[in-house]
């Protein structure tokens, strides 16, 4: 017997109506390649996405054609987030950080048809263009004013693409399993690999991110600020989450100058913002440094790695919480948040809850897989590889089976390379990448615990451990730090520092 109830796709277009109509008023702040704060607000958002959406028919792109960005966070970039996939397109967002031969392996394997660009990335694309031979054109995101002289053919103007056109537009409906969105991992082993959203993925993921960010009550009136990309998994997701919240958006643009990302932050009174935990030890020094203050930071969420203790005890001095957080471009990409239980927020042993990656959404599934294929239980002690499955986890790679074979079990979970365990409460503790784990005679020596605890040190801005070939013990950790400006440190005052925090074994020789 089915349910007796409505029936409707989830699409990424219904987020951009409900936050135009319910949320119009809402204000999407944004840093210009050109320089200049732009501003406007939700209803200007879905009249230019409309506007968009006409001029991307007009230019012949069809449901599934893929249409590339190279971009930073800005209204622009955010307007191609739903006039593509509002129309049935995929939008596929292009690291611009990688290797020219990724970026080109990219959009050839993605099957980009347009490409779209900051003014930044107008010399890139150039160099890149005759290696591009599927780009039917090329749009630069600016307006005539400040169009550059360009050696790329089929050139247009963002701004007078979208001219004149209607400021309306009925968006389509289609299966909400059609393909929206498109993601490359970085490649660090192989060609990079692609993720493909659907819309129905982005939507719930959306859903449990508003989850978890209302639990840290922001709402309508609350200012957010997403540092990580719009070109790397959605920027955590939060260009849709932060449109079905209401919430303020500031974005930052170019700058990621820690000074700029201060005025940013404090012009706009923003209360939440999202990035690398690099980004927020950098935001520390700048505090320390300048004698400055976050005032209006409440809350900072944590992704991509670890924080080291003393960041998040540094923070919570200044009365800002910070939240882990886990996932992957595989997997949309959050899968935990560190939301805490109340009886471990009052806890003398909260320091220890918060460094894990959090507790498990809802909606996503996980469990820990020894080398043996046994599922270990959730102790808190037994580890083994992370698989997760659910619906805006991948269930293959963009027309690579080889990877997908390796990288998907065959009853449907991902294997994430990600060596972890689970305690009875269902904190995740990630313990290393299984390919960074250093293997010390027999024994396992996480890279990331090390880091972390020589980052607790006062003089040390960053720290790395890698495996050293030995010819007792197989494996030995070399430590490799940066100083902080104008600090002193030697290796003898390093390992003094570590005595005690970790195992002898894992003193890096």
């Amino acid at each position: 017997m089915r349910g007796l109830m409505m029936d409707g796709p989830l699409l990424i277009s219904s987020i951009i109506k409900h936050a135009a109509r319910f949320y119009g008023d809402s204000e999407i702040v944004s840093r210009t390649v050109e320089g200049p704060l732009h501003r406007y607000t939700y209803r200007d958002l879905a009249a230019r996405a409309a506007q968009l959406a006409q001029a991307l028919l007009a230019l012949g792109i069809g449901e599934g054609e893929r249409v590339g960005t190279l971009a930073w966070n800005g209204y622009r970039h955010l307007e191609l987030y739903y006039a593509v996939s509002g129309i049935g397109a995929v939008c596929h967002t292009i690291n611009p950080r990688l290797y020219h031969d990724q970026i080109a392996y990219i959009a050839n394997h993605a099957g980009d048809r347009v490409l779209f660009l900051d003014l930044s990335f107008v010399p890139l694309v150039e160099a890149l263009a005759e290696r591009l031979p599927g780009v039917r054109a090329y749009i630069i995101m600016t307006a005539r004013a400040t169009m550059p002289a360009t050696t790329l053919r089929n050139v247009l103007c963002y701004e007078e693409l979208l001219a004149d056109l209607p400021a309306h537009f009925d968006w389509p409906q289609f299966d909400e399993n059609a393909a929206a969105g498109m993601c490359y991992t970085s490649g660090t082993t192989g060609d990079p690999k692609g993720a493909l959203y659907s819309h129905r993925s982005n939507v719930l993921h959306a859903f449990s991110t508003c989850i978890a960010e209302t639990s840290r009550r922001v709402q309508s009136n609350r200012s957010h600020m997403p540092i990580v990309p719009m070109f790397h998994v959605n920027a955590w997701g939060f260009p849709y989450a932060s449109l079905m919240m209401g919430s303020k958006l500031v974005l930052c643009g170019p700058k990621h100058d820690t000074a700029s990302l201060y005025e940013l932050m404090e012009g706009e009174a923003v209360q939440t913002a999202a990035a690398v935990p690099t980004v927020w030890l950098g935001m520390l020094q700048y505090l320390e440094s300048t004698g400055q203050e976050l005032t209006s930071l409440r809350a900072l969420r944590v992704g991509g790695s670890a924080a080291p203790a003393s960041m998040i005890e540094a923070y919570e001095e200044r009365g800002i919480e910070v939240i882990h957080g886990w996932g992957m471009t595989e997997t949309s990409p959050v899968c935990t948040t560190g939301s805490l239980k109340p009886e471990h927020r009052e806890s003398p042993d909260r320091l220890a809850y918060q460094l894990t990656a959090g507790r498990c959404m809802f909606g996503v599934e996980m469990r820990i897989v020894a080398d043996d294929g046994t599922i270990q239980p959730d102790d808190g002690v037994s580890i083994g590889e992370l698989h997760v499955r659910g619906p805006w986890v991948a269930a293959a790679y963009y027309e690579n089976a080889l990877a997908s074979a390796d990288a998907f079990t065959p009853d449907g979970w991902f294997k994430t390379g990600d060596i972890c365990s689970l305690d009875e409460h269902g904190y995740l503790t990630i313990h290393d990448r299984s390919k960074d784990l250093i293997k010390s005679g027999g024994e396992w020596i996480s890279s990331i615990d090390l880091e972390n605890a020589a980052l607790g040190h006062p003089a040390i801005a960053e720290a790395a451990a890698i495996a050293m070939p030995h010819p007792t013990y197989v494996e030995r950790p070399l430590l490799v730090v940066v100083r902080k400006p104008n600090a002193t440190v030697e290796r003898a005052d390093i390992l003094a520092f570590l005595d005690g925090k970790i195992a002898k074994w894992w003193m890096p020789d």
